[in-house]
């Protein structure tokens, strides 16, 4: 009778799920499993979700690392679906971007204390300056909370959707300048409303309602709680409370939920629903089968209040994202603030947008450094690390006739001929022309001795011109004596 699914929150358990009802055709919308091995319909044919893939996240996230000019990063973890999934495609669009990985940790709830104490003690000893965690936010907690035991040098903190909007999280002040893309937010018209209208009648009336009333006014309603507390009476009045519970200025991930729901009843009614000429005539009876809707969620395409809602031939929803930050108030509150946004449907060089200045870690407002080895200043050349990765290197000054005149040489090059390199070896100057002075002694001397043997030559040639019929010339060969005395 089941027509269709909404859920899981997590990618595991949705894979679990996805393969028990995929062979009967059931449809699964998911609201918050972003695992990038679900969009293989071979594997998973009637998987659907509203909340985008962990491979658009991976490649926002490594566009946002190489536009902030890191190339040195140390990275965490879930050991899970979602973590290690998520993680591979971060390190692979990482690496086209040239950006190289000091480390790679996974972790946990479920692991020893020992495996959160080792990660956070590579933490501490790293030399990398910003940590990319692609964590669920209960795993992610525990590591935080190590930390927190000994604090590790300032570090950079980069964060997933799973955790960088999670309000629970913001409790670790030293993560203050975290930035990461998080779900879009949006706005369920009447949610606020509805939250709030709530009466001792209808809490009594549900122990889920009864627990939660009980735990926020510290008053028992009846016998149902225990006898230490307060009587409720009746005065309490949620609408007066500050609480997350009325708070919906972050709607994000039930947002997911809400649309998830719509796009199943929009599929179910587009079955159910024919449409003949202007008109569309509805049969509420029809009895249909899960494969329909299945076929009809592949088409669905609808706008609510203000967001489109469709899906690929993966099942994937468009990629956006908005780029959040952790900033410290005056209060030393930390907020989550949306500082800018990221839509992967828009032209490439306009995908990734800021709108806001950006606090980093330790509330500084300089984009902090995180590189193996700092930049290779033109002179030099950059000579590669044994056994280290391809942004560690060694700058080596460019040898005797050679320069290099870009940032990162690879290479010296020589200068032209009637050039010679400058003393920092970054430009080709023209070699300087020298010439004699006759006013100078050396060149006194030079004209003097060049004069002289000028002369010597020509009294030489008169001598033979004129005794040029004498034996002693002829014996000579005046010709070619001559010839020798006038040539150059």
């Amino acid at each position: 009778m089941v027509k269709a699914v909404v859920g899981e929150n997590g990618s595991s358990l949705s894979i679990s799920l996805s393969r028990i009802i995929g062979p009967f055709n059931i449809p699964q919308v998911s609201h918050f499993s972003t695992c990038a091995c679900l969009s293989d319909k071979q594997q998973y044919p009637s998987f659907f979700r509203t909340v985008p893939s962990d491979q658009f996240q991976a490649d926002a996230l490594a566009k946002l690392v190489k536009h902030f000019g890191w190339n040195w990063i140390g990275a965490v973890r879930s050991d899970s679906d979602y973590g290690n999934n998520g993680m591979a495609s971060f390190l692979d669009a990482a690496r086209k971007e040239g950006i190289c990985v000091e480390y790679s940790e996974s972790l946990s709830r479920t692991q020893p204390r020992s495996r959160f104490q080792r990660v956070a003690d590579v933490i501490r000893r790293s030399t990398s300056t910003v940590v990319v965690a692609f964590a669920a936010a209960g795993d992610l907690r525990l590591l935080l909370e190590e930390l927190l035991l000994e604090p590790s040098p300032p570090r950079q903190w980069i964060g997933s959707e799973a955790w960088v909007t999670n309000t629970d999280m913001l409790r670790f002040s030293f993560c203050a300048g975290t930035i990461g893309f998080g779900i879009e937010r949006s706005v369920i018209p009447g949610l606020r409303d509805f939250l709030l209208d709530l009466s001792p009648s209808k809490v009594a009336a549900s122990p889920v309602l009864t627990e939660f009333w009980e735990e926020t006014f510290n008053c028992r309603l009846g016998k149902s709680a225990a006898t230490d507390k307060r009587l409720c009476d009746g005065t309490e009045d949620i609408k007066t409370l500050q609480i997350p519970y009325t708070d919906i200025s972050q709607i994000r991930i039930t947002s997911m939920v809400y649309k998830a729901v719509y796009a199943i009843a929009h599929a179910i009614h587009n079955a159910v629903c024919q449409k003949t000429n202007s008109t569309t005539q509805c049969d509420k009876f029809t009895r249909i089968e899960s494969n329909e809707v299945l076929t009809q969620l592949k088409k669905v395409n609808f706008s609510q209040h203000g967001y489109d809602v469709s899906f690929d031939a993966n099942g994937d929803p468009v990629a956006r994202y908005e780029l959040v930050n952790w900033q410290k108030r005056e209060s030393g509150n930390i907020e989550i603030v949306t500082v800018g946004h990221y839509d992967a449907s828009l032209p490439v060089g306009q995908k990734f947008r800021t709108n806001r200045n950006l606090t980093w870690v330790n509330g500084g407002t300089q984009v902090p450094v995180s590189v193996c080895t700092n930049s290779c200043s033109p002179g030099t050349r950059k000579v590669l690390q044994k056994g280290k990765p391809i942004c560690c290197y060694d700058c080596i000054p460019c040898p005797e006739g050679e320069i290099s005149n870009v940032t990162d040489s690879p290479d010296c090059f020589p200068c032209p001929n009637e050039f010679w390199p400058n003393a920092e070896r970054d430009t080709c100057l023209p070699k300087p022309v020298e010439f004699l002075s006759y006013n100078e002694v050396l060149g006194i001397i030079l004209a003097a001795f060049s004069v002289g043997g000028a002369s010597l030559a020509i009294i030489t040639a008169a001598v033979f011109y004129r005794n040029r019929t004498s034996p002693i010339v002829r014996a000579n060969n005046s010709e070619l004596s001559f010839l020798l005395l006038f040539s150059p």
